[in-house]
Order: structure tokens, then sequence, then C-alpha cells
């Protein structure tokens, strides 16, 4: 206490004399300086910032309780975070070449991206999807596409993240029948179904049932998966796109959170144990520009999620308390206007993520402003992520901002803030009520036009695009789909629906409703369907006709 005395002494007087007459000569960049989340910039960071006697509740040691530190003993000293550069595009026979390129580059696992309608339920030939049939993902009508983008792939061997919200059920049951088909069990398979169709209401937009029965959908993955596929991660709750549409980083924590605690008393109200689900959570965040907030966001969710799952909701596993991370760079931070210089922001977003302790880390490519990546420009992407693991010597460390005053007081303030925000949103009902009443919408809204705003007034300096600008002509080799991918499909579809055997999917779809109705866990008739290659349209179209389709209340 002495010596903290002596110090807040010494600050004062460095304060009155030294910095103030240094300010009075040469006057500070700004006014205010703040984080992006209007988090209040002091001149200087010291031990009066950091509550020195609170180490062990706040930090603890890295895979240990809270885990602040990182959710592994040793993070990167003992194995690397998975590589995943997140692709599809066109289809499956396209989308698959990238995939075995990427693994010959050295990435790790595969993250796989859908066209707008296989998020949406809709088949290739629908008449409302013309003009979008692999144009921001892969499209997948049926089985027969799930193998040919899957062909080759050794699903024993390879972790899969696989990216889908609403129609999350039916895809993951193409990949479990390939599976099936490569001769691999179930418990042996490694992944993640991204399954966050709360996050899709708050921040996306591509739902197609209200909230309840996406809920009920939900807690069927978690049964099921918990039954018979112990080894995969089956929500990844998703903050990426509550930040990617406009939230800031407090924001992002918090709604992410308040997304994660509706889904895991879904799986307490579905009649499972805490700890018979909650351990195959994981959450896939943004990783934005402001560097040292960042790493401070990564920290302070993980600590607040520890104390959430073990004092709210009891769960004695410590394998239920930790967040484990995939982290992606902000494709909302990348511009067309000198693209080259992306490469720099990825690098930087890269660098926090993995100072942050993520589990899995996706580095987005220079050209992403204008299109999907090219060959060159995602294996620079990757590059990136290798340099920053064999290179930077950074991965030898584990968790070497810790003890930090800046690092430490932005994490105290982040989890400060969070917590407001979970606090309104617990008095509002929970997530979904929160949601239903449009407020995280609005605050996201609220956030995202304040930051436009600092942009067009020059508050925040984007290089390249207010200012440092050049004279410049668009990029030219940029990847484009060819309008011939959609007729294609559609015919490979025509051609599917014509050799299937109809009774088989007739009485395959026939079960899927029957269940619908009875409340049973879906995963089992629709894993038949699929099996019977009934497409995801056709499923899709059960579910609407007994659940509905949402509207937002605008």
């Amino acid at each position: 206490m002495e010596d903290l005395k002596q110090m807040r002494d010494e600050f004062r007087r460095w304060e009155e004399t030294t910095l103030n007459k240094t300010i009075s000569r040469y006057p500070e960049r700004k006014e205010k300086f703040e984080t992006t989340s209007e988090i209040e910039i002091k001149p200087l960071y010291t031990p009066l910032d950091v509550n020195q006697q609170a180490y062990l509740e706040k930090l603890g040691f890295p895979g240990e309780y809270p885990f602040t530190r990182g959710v592994q003993p040793t993070m990167h000293r003992g194995r690397l975070w998975t590589m995943r550069m997140y692709s599809g595009f066109a289809t499956a026979e396209e989308t698959n070449k990238r995939y075995k390129y990427l693994l010959q580059q050295g990435q790790t696992g595969l993250s796989v991206a859908f066209d707008l309608p296989t998020q949406l339920g809709y088949d290739s030939d629908h008449p409302l999807v013309t003009g979008e049939v692999g144009r921001v993902g892969v499209a997948i009508n049926s089985l027969a596409d799930m193998d040919t983008l899957l062909d080759g792939i050794p699903l024993r061997k390879v972790s899969t993240n696989i990216t889908i919200n609403a129609t999350a059920v039916i895809l993951l049951a193409m990949y479990l029948a390939v599976a099936e088909k490569q001769g691999v069990e179930f418990k042996e398979l490694r992944g993640t179904i991204q399954n966050d169709i709360l996050k899709e209401y708050v921040a996306r937009g591509t739902y197609i049932f209200p909230p309840q029965p996406s809920m009920r959908i939900t807690a069927d993955i978690f049964t099921f998966c918990n039954d018979h596929v112990p080894q995969w991660n089956t929500t990844s709750i998703c903050g990426y796109h509550i930040r990617e549409a406009g939230s800031n980083a407090v924001q992002e924590v918090a709604f992410t959170l308040a997304n994660a605690i509706a889904y895991v008393q879904t799986g307490i109200d579905a009649g499972l144990d805490v700890d018979d689900f909650a351990k195959r959570f994981s959450f896939h965040f943004d990783t934005h520009n402001n560097f040292l907030e960042e790493i401070a966001k990564f920290r302070a969710a993980r600590r607040l999620w520890a104390r959430i799952m073990k004092e709210r909701f009891r769960a004695r596993n410590p394998a239920s308390w930790m967040l484990r991370l995939h982290s992606q760079g902000a494709g909302c931070t990348l511009t067309r206007q000198q693209p080259e210089i992306n490469i720099v922001r990825v690098a930087i977003q890269a660098l926090a993520a993995v100072l942050g302790g993520c589990q899995s880390l996706q580095t987005n490519s220079m050209d992403e402003a204008y299109a999907i990546p090219t060959e060159k420009t995602v294996r620079t992407a990757l590059r990136t992520q290798q340099i920053i693991a064999y290179e930077s010597g950074i991965a030898d460390f584990i968790d070497p901002l810790a003890g930090s005053y800046v690092v430490e007081s932005l994490t105290d303030d982040i989890e400060t803030k969070a917590i407001e925000y979970l606090d309104k949103i617990e008095a509002m009902g929970g997530a979904v009520k929160a949601i239903e009443s449009g407020y995280m919408q609005h605050e996201i809204e609220e956030s995202s036009y304040q930051y436009q705003k600092s942009i067009e007034t020059k508050k925040a300096i984007i290089v390249g695009l207010n200012e440092f600008v050049v004279e410049e002509s668009p990029l030219e080799d940029i990847t484009s789909v060819d309008l011939e991918v959609e007729k294609k499909q559609r015919e490979k579809l025509q051609r599917l629906k014509q050799e299937r055997n109809q009774d088989n999917v007739r009485e395959a779809l026939a079960s899927v409703r029957r269940v619908a109705e009875s409340g049973d866990n879906l995963v089992y008739p629709i894993l038949n369907a699929v099996r019977a290659y009934a497409t995801v349209g056709e499923i899709t179209d059960i579910l609407r006709s007994i659940f509905g389709e949402y509207k937002e209340n605008a």
C-alpha cells in the first residue's frame, strides 16, 4: 500500500510537471483519445490501473479458470492454431479443387462457404435465386453435391468448419452421410457447425423460421451430436457478423455471450446436462484494426464466459467454462482503394488474434472487397499466418502481453461494459426477447452510424479511403463466377431428381413432416432424407410448411 501511495504521488507530480509542460508546448494530436468502443485512452498506464492483488481471480494461469490467459496450458508452444481459409464458390467441383490446393499449401482445416440459396433453403432451380447460384459460396443442393465437395478429402483426419445456420441441420446431415460413405464413424469426426441462428436475426438476415422453432432445431442438434458425434462442436456462437454489421468490440462480446446464454438454456430446457453439451461450444469472433483493444476483447470474453458458465449455470467440467475461439479478420475493414495495403491490415489483425489466444484463425485476402479471392491472394493470406507461426517468434510465448498495464486495464473496461449490456438484456427476458424487440439491432445500427460519421468527418482515418488517396485503376485479376455455373447446377439437379428413387424420397420427406409436427428430434429423419437424395429445398419446404417463415419487425 505504501508503494502504491508513493506511486500515486509520483504520478501526480509527473502529470502536473513533465506531462503538462510538454502538452502546453506541443499539444496532443486529439482532444480526446478513445478506442473504437469509446473507451477513453489515458495518457499513461501504470500499476495504478491494474489491481495487482487480484491476479489469481482475474488472470490465473493458462489452461485454468478463469482462462483469461488462454484455454490451453501451453497455448501455441504445444500446438499451433488451426489455419482455416474460408472458401466456397461456384460448383462443388471447383470448390473441391480450391480445398485441395489450400491443403497442399499448408492449410490445416477446412471452412466451407455456401451460396445464398443454400443458406436460405432454396435449390438452385428455384425462381427466387436466379443470378445468385454459386456467387458468394458453393451451391449445395443434395448429398451428391456434398460428396463431390469433399471428394478425396479424408474426413477422419481433417477438421471442418461448416458455416451455415438456418439450414444447419440439413448440411450437417449431408456431412455425416459423406462420412458414412467414406467409412468414417461419426465419433471420429472433428469440426464445427456454426448453427448460430440468433445472430442471423440480429445482424445478418439469412434466417428462415421464427426464433422458437429455430431454437428447437438447435437443441435437436445438441442432443444428436451429444449421443453420436461427441467430438463435434455443435454450435459456433458468432460475434463476427455482429461486428461486421457495425457493432463495437464491447457490443460484440456482450451480444455474442447473450446469445450463447440463450443456447445453454435451450440445451438445459431440452433435458441435457450442461456439462454434456456446453463443452462442445466454440466461438467465432471478428478481429478489427484497433490492435490492443482486440487483444483485450478476447481476454475479457474468455474470463466473462468462464464466470457465466461456472457461477450462473453451475457447470462442473472445466471444459464447459472454456471459450474456445476461432477468429477471422474483419472483412469490413478491407478497402477497394489501394487493395494491396489490405495485406498490412490482415497481418495486424492476425497478430492480434494470435496474441489474444485464438485456437483457429482465418486471414482474409487483399482482393475480398472486390470478389472471391484468387489462388494467389488466398495463398498470401495463408502465408501471413505461417510467417506469424514460424518466423515471428510470437508462438513461442504463452500470453506474452499479460501484465501489460494497457492490456489488463482495457480487459477490465471491456468486461465491465459488456456486463452492463448483459444485465440490460437479462432484464428484457434474455437474448430472444431482446432480438424480437429490436434492441440489439438498434444498438448495432447506432454504433455503425457513429463509426461511419467518424470516417466521413475524418475523426477516424482510413488509409487510402479518406486520407492518403491516390489515382488508381480497379483490380483486373479477380475471380468471377461464370453465368454457366447456374445453368450447369440446375441441369445436374434435374438429372438427380430423375435418377433417384422417388418412393424413397417421398417416404423420407413424409417422415420429416411427421417428426416436425410431433416435436421429436429432427436430425434422424433429415439424415434419412439426405441419404435418399432429398434436396435442401425439399426438406426446407417441409419445415417451412410446419414452422412458417420469420418476418422481421422493422
